[in-house]
């Protein structure tokens, strides 16, 4: 008669270390403390995406706009902070970084909303006629050109706040241009963040957004590299 077969030895699962969880439960806390920040930052911004029609009330949101930059700037602020050194406070960083940053912030988002406005006027203007199939891609492909270089120059001036801004809008320009690879990289992230905000504003505000800016912030500060001081890391 044969013997029941003795069940094998159960298999333990490894037990996470000490400092395994607190790497998760630090990203966790930087996470949702930045996106926190973030809404609070914009909040008159997101407050007229989710409750008003952008084509009546895109004055308002262009004033909006202008008054989320330094939030951004600010999240970018964190990202860097939290690279050199994980103990960093996401809450004090940021608001000390929003308010230290805040004019040139301001600046980037007025030159920003500005061209973005014009360049709309104006393919609303020849939408429909004959110059307009020729214009309207070069009008595009404008405003990406200044969203790209606004991006750039924003991680920028958190990475080189002693540079003039002249300075750090030629070089966003030149080199987002010059490594259009890393331009597409981030192009397709901002989409990403902006898709998934029209389409689910609770998901793209609680959770996404810290993760998808933090990879336009790494993939920008990697296109900085050829003008960050020597010896500064860009690694991510």
């Amino acid at each position: 008669m044969a013997h029941p077969t003795r069940p094998g030895p159960r298999r333990r699962l490894p037990r996470l270390s000490a400092d395994t969880w607190e790497t998760v439960f630090g990203v966790a806390y930087l996470v949702a403390m930045t996106n926190l920040m973030l809404v609070l930052g914009a909040l008159p911004l997101v407050l007229l995406l989710i409750t008003t029609d952008p084509v009546s009330s895109w004055p308002a949101l262009a004033v909006a706009g202008v008054a989320a930059t330094p939030a951004v700037t600010a999240a970018f602020a964190v990202f860097r902070a939290n690279t050199l050194a994980r103990e960093a406070g996401v809450v004090r960083t940021f608001w000390r970084s929003w308010a230290r940053h805040l004019r040139r912030s301001l600046a980037v988002g007025t030159l920003l909303i500005s061209t973005a406005v014009v360049l709309a006027v104006d393919v609303v203007a020849i939408s429909g006629t004959r110059p307009g199939a020729v214009l309207t891609p070069l009008l595009v492909v404008l405003f990406v050109l200044a969203l790209i270089t606004a991006l750039i120059a924003l991680v920028a001036s958190v990475e080189r706040p002693d540079a003039r801004l002249r300075d750090v809008l030629k070089a966003s320009l030149y080199l987002g241009v010059r490594r259009w690879y890393l331009t597409i990289v981030s192009l397709i992230t901002l989409g990403l963040l902006a898709g998934l905000f029209s389409l689910h504003p609770a998901l793209a505000l609680g959770l996404a957004a810290t993760p998808l800016l933090y990879a336009a912030w790494a993939n920008s500060r990697y296109t900085l590299g050829p003008v960050l001081p020597r010896g500064a890391s860009v690694a991510v």
